[in-house]
């Protein structure tokens, strides 16, 4: 505190300050946005929520969605096969991982919906180039910012948006959501906020820091109105995030945490039409087995907490979560009881309103692609769809394309 005054008081005589360097990272970024400069907190077109879970790592996915019935799966995985009297069987053909118990309680009600072998051409198994394949919906680098990042900006060519339209809960700004034109403030938790905002010297400091009002309608009065305005959203957001009690119960974990972060957002800012959460450890090359399972159990149980807590809010009809990870693993366990980058692997749509049930055909193991499950489903077909369908966007804007969006969301 003492060091941001510090700065400030030298700076000060400067007139108009420069954000960036004494005011949090997510406000300047706001502040940096030509559209958001003017952002007034208009509301969000529609009142529909998206959740983006991402799981890094690269999710193996035969031992997410279990092909048990397929003998080419027990010979590929003679040590690591999930034994079938130990799968979650939803069909006669595939079945959960054991540790999904959350997750098939859903899918039994309808609210889940697999899309098998999602992948892209030419697939990549680096995880930085991979994710950002994923993250900007374009395996050829032609289009430039993420994919969230450029529905917000054709978004905000047509109307001024909440400087909390979108939130990522993560200590860096993913890819996906950063655009030409929309700032997207994340924050490593809401404890971040709270501690940047609930304290009334740290508000006041901030909101000096952008010193006496400059000349109307200059560059410099914009940014002004612009870091006020995240400001008095980011406030508001603070104050209805103290008023919320849940009555849910989360585990202490990566996703228990997360999803009970997200539950809050969800519960207080109305403005609000997407939430990025990730959690990492998904990179299992040796003794994956009990690692796996213990990943997919959080995620399971901390998704199945989340959706009765949107069903006890009256929400559960506007969320939405969408899941993947950057890719999938090889077919073949590899010598260390574990599975190293693949390709294909399937996405999860989470929520009351999709469709649930098995989208897409069972995993070719007999057909592989050079060791990898094929890809028979393009992830931009997906993003078509949840852009479509879902947030109200346009598909062919944001995608750089046309895709024919997946079949998923009732009508």
């Amino acid at each position: 505190m003492s060091d941001l005054l510090s700065r400030r008081d030298v700076m000060k005589s400067g007139g108009m300050i420069a954000v960036g360097l004494v005011a949090p990272r997510w406000l300047s970024s706001i502040a940096k946005a030509d559209v958001l400069r003017q952002a007034s907190g208009g509301k969000a077109t529609g009142d529909t929520v998206l959740v983006v879970c991402q799981w890094s790592g690269g999710n193996d996915g035969l031992n997410t969605v279990v092909p048990y019935a397929s003998h080419a799966y027990y010979k590929l995985r003679p040590m690591i096969g999930i034994p079938e009297d130990k799968v979650l069987k939803i069909s006669n053909d595939v079945g959960f991982n054991p540790g999904l118990t959350g997750l098939a309680d859903l899918y039994h009600q309808g609210k889940v919906a697999i899309i098998q072998n999602v992948g892209y051409p030419e697939p990549n198994r680096s995880h930085f180039k991979s994710m950002e394949i994923w993250q900007s919906a374009s395996p050829e680098s032609r289009l430039r910012y993420g994919w969230i990042g450029r529905h917000f900006d054709e978004q905000l060519s047509h109307h001024p948006l909440n400087p909390v339209v979108a939130l990522g809960l993560s200590t860096e700004q993913p890819l996906a959501l950063a655009g030409e034109t929309s700032s997207i403030p994340c924050f490593a938790s809401l404890a971040d906020l709270r501690n940047m905002i609930g304290d009334t010297d740290s508000e006041r400091m901030l909101r000096e820091i952008q010193g006496a009002d400059a000349t109307a309608g200059s560059t410099t009065r914009a940014v002004q109105n612009a870091s006020k305005s995240a400001l008095d959203a980011v406030s508001v957001l603070q104050k209805q995030l103290a008023g919320y009690k849940s009555q849910s119960t989360y585990a202490n974990d990566a996703f228990g945490n997360g999803f009970k972060q997200i539950a809050q957002l969800i519960a207080t800012s109305p403005a609000t039409r997407v939430v990025y959460f990730q959690a990492g450890g998904f990179d299992t090359h040796a003794r994956q087995v009990e690692t796996h399972q213990r990943l997919l159990q959080q995620f399971g149980n901390a998704v199945n907490v989340f959706q009765k807590e949107m069903e006890a809010i009256g929400k559960a009809d506007k969320v939405v979560t969408l899941v993947f990870s950057e890719f999938g693993r090889r077919a073949q366990e590899n010598a260390s009881l574990g599975t190293d980058h693949g390709a294909a692997a399937p996405m999860f749509l989470i929520g009351s309103s999709v469709k649930g049930g098995l989208h897409g055909p069972i995993p070719d193991l007999d057909n592989l692609k050079e060791g990898d499950v094929a890809h028979t489903q393009d992830f931009r077909e997906v993003y078509a769809a949840t852009l479509d369908k879902w947030m109200g966007g346009d598909p062919q804007t944001v995608l750089g394309g046309s895709f024919t969006p997946v079949d998923v969301f009732k009508a």
